[in-house]
């Protein structure tokens, strides 16, 4: 016959068990406290490594010159040409509208290069932006970043692309500006608030440059970038 347990006996046994349980617990809390911190280590060292990567990249384009500024006298405002049909001029008009955008900045890289990006004086800093054509020039101005000014003389043209400084977008949803500024062609980006008005911006900064160049043509291919 089975000798009945002693109850002082049982309770201790659950008292054991209860006392186990709450020490394993205790370490699954040390556990995945070691895992958070650790993690919260990696981001740290990942975001410093980013961050002395894009300061390295500012000192190796550290003979880049300071960004033009607008002149005191804007010039005339370009318009829009009238029609697709119509030979593109940055004096003719569209509606009676000056050429503006207003959309965000997305860069710049060196020209024919999309993902050699330039961090000079501000260039690597996504914004905001409202740009406006006259016949002196582009101006950008950027709220909470750098403006600068594309001079005329300086245009090399312009393009419609889907990618720069590691950034895709759709077919022809970007406006590509190259210019020069110091010894250096650059290609800044720009998506305007409505898609549409970039062709009016590419035939008009074309004709304002002298015609459609070699680089200002180099689009790229961005595929398995995303």
């Amino acid at each position: 016959m089975t000798t009945p347990s002693h109850p002082v006996a049982g309770l201790a046994g659950f008292a054991g068990l209860a006392a186990e349980q709450k020490s394993q617990d205790v370490t699954d809390w040390a556990a995945r406290l070691g895992w958070v911190v650790g993690l919260l280590l990696v981001i740290a060292l990942v975001y410093w490594l980013m961050r002395e990567g894009w300061k390295w990249r500012g000192t190796l384009q550290g003979d880049l010159p300071e960004l033009p500024q607008a002149p005191a006298e804007p010039g005339e405002p370009a318009l829009a040409h009238p029609s697709p049909t119509a030979h593109p001029s940055p004096t003719a008009t569209l509606n009676g509208k000056p050429l503006a955008l207003s959309g965000r900045y997305h860069g710049s890289t060196t020209a024919g290069q999309w993902l050699d990006r330039i961090v000079a004086h501000g260039l690597g800093t996504r914004s905001r932006a409202e740009l406006t054509l006259t016949d002196q020039g582009v101006s950008v101005v950027r709220p909470g970043a750098q403006d600068f000014f594309i001079p005329a003389a300086e245009l090399r043209g312009a393009r419609l692309d889907k990618g720069i400084a590691g950034k895709v977008l759709a077919e022809g949803g970007l406006l590509v500006i190259t210019w020069s500024h110091g010894d250096r062609l650059i290609d800044s980006g720009f998506r305007s608030d409505h898609a549409a008005e970039h062709t009016a911006w590419v035939d008009a900064l074309t004709e304002l440059s002298g015609g459609p160049s070699e680089a200002a043509a180099t689009s790229h291919d961005t595929e398995g970038s995303r």
